[in-house]
């Protein structure tokens, strides 16, 4: 390293070489970089001295590059130009207020658009940009700093990953349907009611299949069925009074709350799977991006011991 560091020239002489190389000129460079013309002559002087080689033919009131100088001139311009580019780069992304989270249409609309305002007073300086999608979006080829997966770590060994929410399913009705269909108490009830079911496109879920099984019942499947491929319309569905759907725990629990949403059934599944805030380990969060991240865990913990007040 030591030879390199006597070989290579100063910073500042290859900045005056790439201005007088580019305008063939050193007093157009002296008046670009705030200098003399004599500190402009004498950088380049010392330059050449440096390296044993002449870099330019002075002329009458002008400079040319010679054919080493030329050729020195091109590299150290393309090496100027890259670190130009990564001090910019990195520059820019210190100054980013934005950061953008992925996650599912229902995540977004049911999970996240009640916190905003908290959010906001939280962390008024980050304008959060939240990108949906059917499917979950890779977050290096995007590239996204943060996202919302449901399932099991182990299957994503690019991703960190922290626990938000437990994966709890309960079957859950309108007080208007219950008002004129009866509740449903056992299982068993509600094979006799209209069930909603969710058709994910892509990511699997939970289907009432799964969680009559849960409940030690098998499920026919048969008779009139309304079938729905967007958690957020089924949802609106059971609250138009239109039947019973699968609920996860920690998208209704607002609506539960308020008393829109019920219960019913008297089983609650709980799958073993979770949903997770993920980050690439392929680079590091910048300060903006851990922030968020951070906010979405505290919040996952406040709804996790019951103290969430959202809604």
């Amino acid at each position: 390293m030591e030879n390199l560091r006597r070989l290579l020239p100063s910073a500042a002489s290859l900045i005056v070489f790439e201005a007088a190389g580019r305008h063939q000129n050193f007093t157009r460079a002296a008046n670009e970089l705030g200098m003399t013309q004599a500190a402009v002559s004498y950088a380049i002087r010392g330059l050449e001295e440096q390296l044993g080689v002449t870099l330019f033919h002075r002329v009458h009131r002008a400079v040319e590059l010679t054919e080493a100088g030329e050729k020195f001139h091109a590299d150290v311009s393309v090496g100027l130009s890259l670190i130009r580019k990564s001090a910019e780069d990195i520059r820019a992304k210190g100054r980013e207020t934005h950061v953008t989270l992925a996650a599912s249409t229902a995540f977004a609309s049911m999970w996240m658009l009640p916190r905003l305002n908290r959010l906001r007073e939280d962390l008024p300086e980050i304008d959060l940009r939240i990108q949906t999608s059917v499917r979950d979006l890779d977050l290096d080829d995007e590239p996204i700093p943060l996202g919302i997966r449901g399932g099991d770590p182990g299957r994503w060994p690019r991703y960190h990953s922290a626990l938000l929410a437990e994966e709890v399913v309960n079957a859950v009705a309108s007080p208007g349907y219950i008002e004129v269909n009866g509740l449903p108490e056992t299982p068993k009830d509600l094979l006799r009611h209209n069930l909603i079911h969710l058709e994910e496109p892509v990511r699997r879920a939970c289907d009432w299949a799964e969680w009559f099984a849960s409940a030690g019942l098998s499920y026919p499947g048969q008779g009139k069925r309304l079938a729905i491929n967007d958690y957020v319309l089924v949802i609106q569905a059971v609250l138009a009074g239109e039947g019973i759907a699968l609920g996860w725990e920690h998208l209704i629990a607002r609506q539960v709350r308020s008393g829109a949403l019920l219960p019913v059934g008297g089983h609650v599944l709980r799958t073993g799977q979770a949903f997770y805030v993920v980050w690439p380990r392929s680079r590091e969060l910048n300060g903006q991006a851990r922030r968020v991240r951070d906010w979405l865990l505290e919040e996952g913990a406040r709804d996790r011991s019951g103290r969430n007040p959202s809604g």
